[in-house]
């Protein structure tokens, strides 16, 4: 990756690390909504996130919001997610979850145009598959999410499957 590109990707990470997106618990979408919150902590290095997520009836992520501490990168990355999954529904929110996880297991490699294209800002985290310790940053808020959405009903659990 080039030098420019490295920069640019930084640089998205801060600005959702200082503006981050979907932060502030609150009240539960109003209507035909399930609701759950997780509260996830990465003993590695203390960071953690409360995530509640707004499910429809038709099986739509309504609504995301979340508090949380810790370095940038667990930070932006729940702002990232936030922007990704609100209003996809559970497949879409299954798909990206899986292509995030997949680019945090590419050790900085990268997946290619369309995974970079599908998870938008969200491929900005490329080089942090390259440092183990980060990867748990960047993927405590999609634990946080995969574990709400369980507790909403919506979705099933590998031993449910």
């Amino acid at each position: 990756m080039s030098t420019s590109m490295e920069q640019l990707y930084q640089q998205v990470i801060l600005d959702h690390a200082k503006y981050p997106h979907g932060r502030g618990l609150g009240s539960p979408v109003v209507g035909d909504a399930r609701t759950a919150e997780s509260h996830q902590v990465n003993p590695t290095c203390g960071d953690e996130v409360t995530l509640q997520v707004d499910v429809d009836t038709a099986g739509v992520v309504r609504d995301v919001r979340w508090e949380g501490q810790g370095c940038s990168i667990s930070q932006a990355s729940v702002s990232v997610l936030h922007d990704l999954v609100v209003d996809q529904d559970l497949g879409a929110v299954d798909d990206l979850a899986g292509t995030f996880r997949a680019l945090m297991q590419s050790k900085g490699a990268g997946l290619g145009d369309e995974a970079e294209d599908k998870l938008g800002d969200a491929a900005a985290f490329t080089g942090v598959g390259r440092y183990s310790a980060r990867v748990k940053c960047a993927l405590l808020g999609w634990v946080a999410l995969n574990d709400a959405l369980i507790k909403t009903g919506a979705t099933r659990t590998k031993e449910d499957a």
